[in-house]
């Protein structure tokens, strides 16, 4: 009788430490069970257990390594019906030891995330940064370039009306930086102001004043008197400055977005599989095991399910850099529109001073007769053709330089735009499918798990074994069977979904600018919405590109802001009727963005 009651107690107080399978399978079949062989086959249990973990010196020393207190830690295996994420045999971790290690897997996680994604948060930042020195100085040198060179050619009479040209580059860097200014409108404003002043000087003998300039300035396109210099200006400034702003603004937003991607909230169920993949196999006295390379994906698959979903339009968003970069390089030069400023600002002065008294004749056509300046002789067309000669003397002596490849200074720390280019795209390419392959490039560390090849020798979850479960595929959909991570593939991450969206609008952006349209004034420059007609090319204005010259597009539409309707029904008696730009609709890429915002958002 009292064996019988000792053999009770013995199984009772076993059977709450042990768990063990062979024990659960002979009750399940026999339904009872005698207490001294269930003791027997529990104790053999237990006993297999702590035979495999002898000691827990070599998990407190690990334990210690990783900056933590050993106070907790047994010296000697315990039983690990405490344990809540580990499995629950025999353990060298108390609770407070799986508590912290559990923090220390989550940490460690966010840290390789951190440290896998640093080359591109810094090769973004630092491209962002070289990029926007290089096109501020290419501005500034420009600006200094052409006040040196025209205070030589035009003297007084440039440093008189300077603040007209340094009025144009303030505008030019403030589209640059992203102020809301039309480059269409920037120019235009130019050549009006241009065309005002250099009509005053070509015909010193009369006096005109601000309503009979203004009438000049705004049949200016109808007149022509910078012949077509204007327009292919237009041309390279707008597309090359779009491009410009759009590639700095693209680099900008590449470090934004990886700067929030990586900044994820860890779920719990992520921190569970974590702790079994990394320290599980300390608190089972192994400290050194490594956890199975395809239990390793299977996890980090299921923690970035939500990132690898950004695939898709990452690999287009860098795409689309990589296209506009070389384009800068190539038909968008940067550096050729900018030196071609002062080029054809200069060869448009000379054209109206060449056919001032045929365009002066027009312009008193149709604004009326100006009043003489009293007391100046009137210079007969002899002295008039003699100071036309004399003029184009002065220009020929004084031309501009034009720098071969070879002798083509530097400009921002001491690079040039060839140089900008390449560098960019070394960077880039490795960033493609980065998203997709953050798994496979945390699970290929070394210290993260164990190579592909020692898979019958790597902690599988369990003990020491191979990983039977199929590695799942990539992102939120493929995890809904992930035997590690629970995953609720109903609710896709808002945040995940916002980045998404973030980056369709950068690449609408870029693909827009890669066209030399910009989407913020693409409907209001140009009759044809090619956004400053752009998509041109002239053999004269970009060498090796070959010899090509579309049909002119549209003129664009003359400004309407300044009151310059005075003397508007004169000309247009004598000159025909001027067309107005026509009213656009909304441009259909924003119902685009919108419907796939709403796509996103919108329950899986």
């Amino acid at each position: 009788m009292v064996d019988l009651q000792w053999s009770t107690a013995f199984y009772s107080s076993a059977q709450s430490s042990c768990r063990d399978p062979r024990l659960e399978m002979v009750q399940r079949a026999g339904g009872g069970i005698s207490p001294v062989l269930g003791a027997l086959l529990c104790a053999t249990a237990l006993w297999s257990s702590a035979a495999a973990v002898r000691s827990c010196t070599e998990s407190r020393r690990v334990y210690e390594e990783r900056g933590h207190s050993a106070s907790s830690s047994p010296l000697s295996p315990i039983s690990g019906e405490h344990l809540r994420l580990c499995p629950q045999d025999y353990t060298c971790c108390s609770s407070l030891m799986e508590e912290t290690l559990a923090r220390q897997s989550e940490a460690d996680f966010l840290s390789a995330i951190e440290d896998n994604s640093q080359f591109m948060l810094t090769s973004f930042t630092q491209r962002h940064r070289r990029f926007d020195e290089f096109f501020r100085e290419l501005i500034d040198v420009e600006e200094k370039v052409m006040n040196q060179m025209f205070t030589k050619t035009y003297g007084r009479l440039y440093t008189q009306n300077a603040n007209l040209f340094q009025q144009l580059f303030t505008e030019l860097r403030s589209y640059y930086s992203g102020g809301g200014v039309s480059l269409a409108e920037v120019l235009s404003d130019f050549w009006a102001g241009l065309v005002e002043r250099v009509f005053s000087l070509v015909n010193p003998q009369y006096q005109f004043g601000q309503d009979y300039l203004e009438c000049v300035s705004k049949h200016a396109e109808q007149l022509q008197p910078f012949g077509d210099l204007p327009r292919k200006l237009r041309v390279q400034l707008s597309r090359t400055f779009i491009a410009v702003r759009a590639l700095v603004q693209g680099l900008a937003t590449g470090r934004e977005i990886v700067n929030k991607a990586t900044k994820l909230s860890v779920s719990s169920e992520c921190v569970r599989a974590l702790m079994r993949q990394w320290y599980c196999p300390l608190c089972r006295g192994i400290p050194l095991l490594q956890s199975c390379h395809s239990f390793c994906l299977n996890v980090m698959k299921g923690c970035l399910a939500n990132q690898a979903d950004l695939d898709t339009e990452w690999n287009n968003f860098i795409e689309s850099l990589l296209s506009l970069a070389e384009r800068l390089a190539g038909p968008f030069n940067a550096e050729l529109a900018v030196d071609s400023i002062a080029v054809k600002v200069s060869e448009a002065i000379m054209h109206m001073q060449e056919n001032s008294v045929t365009i002066s004749t027009k312009v008193f056509q149709g604004c009326g007769n100006p009043r003489p300046v009293p007391g100046r002789a009137k210079r007969s067309p002899r002295d008039r053709e003699r100071e036309r000669e004399q003029d184009r003397d002065r220009g020929s002596r004084r031309a501009f330089k034009i720098y071969s490849p070879e002798e083509k200074p530097t400009t921002a720390a001491g690079t040039n735009l060839d140089r900008l280019v390449l560098e960019l795209k070394e960077r880039l390419r490795p960033m493609r499918g980065f998203w997709v392959s953050l798994p496979h490039t945390i699970c290929n560390d070394v210290k993260m798990a164990a190579d592909v090849t020692n898979e019958d020798r790597c902690w599988n979850g369990q003990n020491r074994g191979r990983y039977l479960p199929d590695v799942m595929g990539d992102g939120l959909v493929n995890q809904v069977n992930n035997p590690e991570v629970e995953v609720d593939i109903a609710r896709p991450d808002v945040r995940t979904r916002q980045l998404i969206m973030e980056l369709r609008v950068a690449v609408n952006r870029l693909k827009h600018a890669y066209n030399g349209q910009d989407t913020d004034f693409m409907d209001s420059e140009g009759d044809d919405g090619s956004g400053s007609g752009l998509g041109e090319r002239y053999s004269d204005d970009w060498p090796g590109y070959g010899p090509y010259s579309p049909p002119r597009s549209p003129a664009h539409p003359p400004k309407t802001s300044r009151p310059r309707d005075r003397s508007a029904n004169r000309w247009n008696r004598a000159n025909g009727p001027i067309k107005s730009a026509a009213q656009k609709a909304p441009p259909l890429y924003l119902y685009t963005l919108v419907f796939s915002l709403l796509l996103c958002l919108a329950p899986q």
